[in-house]
């Protein structure tokens, strides 16, 4: 984040940000969920109950994947000379549990004592259940999971996958997730901290690392992907042509249909009878052991609400006894939530009360959606059959699902866009309806886009403008309307004043050396095969020859590359270490290993290897010589390494936000091995196997 912190600096000292032609404009590799607000009230269930329950995945699996064990980064090295090295010890980890107590970052599990139980308990002491969960925090008799997440209470059991390769393109640390989450044959090479002295400070230390966490894994998807031999259970899903959905992009303004043109294949459905099918079992086979419960939920200080303004004056944890614990300000919001769920699947398929009595919104701008339900209705129809939905709009069918996303949101209703600018005009004194007041009439329903790609109408949730006068960009309302930009000072910052920007050197942009992530040293000629070994940096750009890991095993892309997993390397560094073009490399650090063939090429400078992300090791991979294994893919040798200054809460623009604002992974200081491989084993005990001279 310092070299794009820098680019936006320069942007920022030219008047560039917010001009047509001009501004900040990087591809995260995500689409564009334009109709947001729409989805995230069908997606989190916020017609029913609030808060949701969320977790940023950085955090989560760099705890439970036990990647933190291995984490031989010190802190010392990133601090500033400058830091008051008393204040900033401990590991990487310890950031993380401090953050979630403070109500930084979410957590997930939240508490080590079930969130039912625990409002029963303080049923019985005659308390609220948000005082007396306060109080045993306090007094220790209820702890965050985050404190020991190797203990059995806090590790997930059941993981369900939807339609994400998290196994084979996106889980960084590949083979840590194989022996700690699944408890699998894997290729971890290096040794845990506990020989070592640096243990964790804030994190419950235990000799032995559970593997095998997970009792259940199951994974949505229309291919079979490494993630889906890695599960117990597949559910294949529709594919294009086979549903109804909807799809946005950053690429252009227009939202769009998938249509059913046929069938699911064979045993396949889609997304939603899939997920319709799970509400419906779990109400059935809830009943006698679940009812109407309620549970204690805990939320991070969320970005665009007041709690972003809670801690602005330096840093002060309850746990040490520097602050009292206060819900909402010094550590997370507690809340008590009702659930009711015999009616999981009468709720999944109607549309509940909350969207009526509260209404609807997102980033801190919230709008009556009264009118929007009542037209819901009329268009899905309602709930006839007796019960706690009746009289709601029904969410029967995925047609059903996509008219209440396009009703809500401001991006595919008029007249939803011109109260969500009104809004934004009470906050910021100004006029802003005069953005949508054009196409207030319009309502863009389902077969609308079925006819024909419609273009999306301009939101305050985002920053830029639809306009056929000027081009898209980034931070345009703010600098043309005038609104307040979304930061502590409410304009464009050079200067970060929060106490752990300070710290590590960060209160303004400064150059950032690469981090040495010690993974090679301890494995240089560890298992020698006689052929040279030399150490390059790790990269991993967006391939050609596939849509992320989607039709790398099409058998067209295979042929128009070498027919399995290849990495790229200069013609210095393979004339170094006696490689040719073709040739079978093993790729290994402490992390794991990687068998593939070597593609020599001038476009590649000398001190880097470079394997395209996302080729998987499911068609023409060998064993690796160091593993004894299947050769992994690009993220066997690659781990999570969270930094602390993504951590900070609380803080303005420094605030936690789904899927906004969180740790992140990055993998660009990575080094491996690289040599020629000897032995080439197939695995298979036919025969095949063969000696590279």
């Amino acid at each position: 984040d310092m070299n794009y912190r820098g680019i936006i600096n320069m942007l920022m000292m030219c008047g560039c940000i917010g001009q047509s032609g001009g501004g900040w404009a990087h591809y995260v590799g995500q689409e564009k969920l334009r109709p947001q607000t729409g989805w995230t009230a069908l997606a989190f269930a916020l017609d029913w109950v609030r808060p949701p329950r969320q977790m940023n995945s950085t955090s989560f699996f760099y705890a439970h994947t036990d990647q933190w064990r291995y984490e031989k980064l010190g802190v010392e090295e990133i601090l500033s000379p400058l830091a008051d090295k008393s204040k900033f010890g401990g590991s990487l980890i310890d950031y993380n549990v401090r953050a979630e107590r403070m109500g930084w970052l979410p957590s997930a599990p939240q508490l080590q004592t079930n969130p039912l139980q625990l409002v029963k308990d303080a049923q019985a002491a005659g308390m609220d259940a948000k005082d007396y969960a306060v109080q045993s925090l306090k007094d220790g008799s209820l702890r965050m999971s985050c404190e020991d997440p190797d203990h059995p209470n806090n590790w997930p059991r059941n993981l369900f996958v939807w339609r994400s390769n998290l196994l084979g393109s996106s889980g960084k640390g590949h083979e840590y997730f194989l022996k700690h989450l699944l408890g699998t044959t894997h290729g971890v090479q290096g040794k845990d901290l506990g020989p070592d002295e640096a243990k964790p400070q804030e994190v419950q230390w235990h000799a032995k690392a559970p593997e095998g966490k997970l009792d259940l894994l199951v994974t949505l998807d229309f291919r079979m992907s490494t993630t889906c031999l890695y599960s117990d259970i597949v559910l294949p899903t529709a594919t294009w042509y086979e549903k109804n959905d909807l799809n946005t992009s950053d690429m252009h303004p227009f939202i769009h249909p998938l249509s059913t043109a046929v069938d699911p294949a064979w045993q396949s459905k889609s997304d939603w009878e899939i997920y319709k099918g799970f509400a419906k079992a779990y109400s059935e086979v809830c009943v006698g052991h679940l009812g109407v419960e309620k549970e204690v939920v805990l939320t991070p200080l969320m970005h665009d609400s007041p709690a972003e303004l809670a801690q602005p004056f330096g840093v002060a944890e309850w746990k040490k006894g520097e602050c009292e614990l206060i819900p909402g300000k010094t550590a997370p919001q507690i809340a008590v939530i009702e659930r009711d769920f015999p009616n999981t699947y009468a709720r999944f398929t109607s549309l509940g009360p909350l969207m009526d009595k509260v209404g609807n919104g997102g980033k801190g701008i919230a709008w009556n959606t009264q009118t929007e339900v009542g037209q819901l209705k009329e268009l899905n129809g309602q709930v006839k059959t007796e019960g706690v939905t009746k009289g709601f709009a029904k969410i029967e069918s995925d047609i059903d699902a996509c008219e209440v996303i396009l009703q809500l949101a401001p991006e595919t209703n008029g007249h939803v866009a011109v109260k969500a600018w009104e809004a934004l005009s009470k906050q910021t004194g100004r006029d802003h309806s005069h953005l949508a007041l054009h196409r207030e009439d319009e309502k863009i329903r389902f077969r609308d886009i079925q006819a024909q790609p419609r273009k999306i109408i301009s939101s305050p949730t985002w920053s830029g403008l639809e306009s056929e006068k000027v081009s898209y960009n980034a931070g345009y309302t703010n600098v043309h309307e005038l609104i307040p930009w979304r930061t502590l000072t409410g304009r464009q910052q050079f200067y970060l004043d929060h106490p752990w920007m300070g710290a590590f050197g960060e209160n303004m942009t400064t150059y950032r050396p690469p981090v040495d992530l010690k993974t090679v040293d301890e494995m240089i000629d560890r298992k020698p095969n006689g052929n040279k070994e030399i150490s390059l940096n790790f990269i991993t750009p967006h391939q050609k020859w596939g849509i992320h890991s989607t039709y790398t095993d099409n058998l067209h892309m295979l042929t128009l590359n070498r027919g399995g997993p290849v990495i790229w390397l200069s013609e210095d560094d393979a004339k170094s270490a006696g490689i040719e073009d073709n040739d079978w490399v093993e790729l290994f650090n402490t992390n794991g290993a990687i068998a593939a063939r070597a593609v020599v090429s001038q476009r590649v400078n000398p001190g880097m290897v470079m394997m395209y992300h996302a080729q998987e090791k499911i068609i023409n991979t060998p064993g690796s010589e160091i593993t004894g294994t299947r050769g992994g893919i690009h993220n066997s040798v690659t781990r999570i390494v969270t930094k602390p200054t993504h951590m900070i809460g609380g803080y303005a623009q420094f605030s936690y936000g789904f899927n906004y604002y969180g740790t992140i992974g990055t993998n660009r200081d990575e080094f491996v091995i690289v040599r020629k491989m000897r032995k080439i084993d197939w695995l298979d005990g036919e025969g095949r196997d063969t000696v590279q001279a």
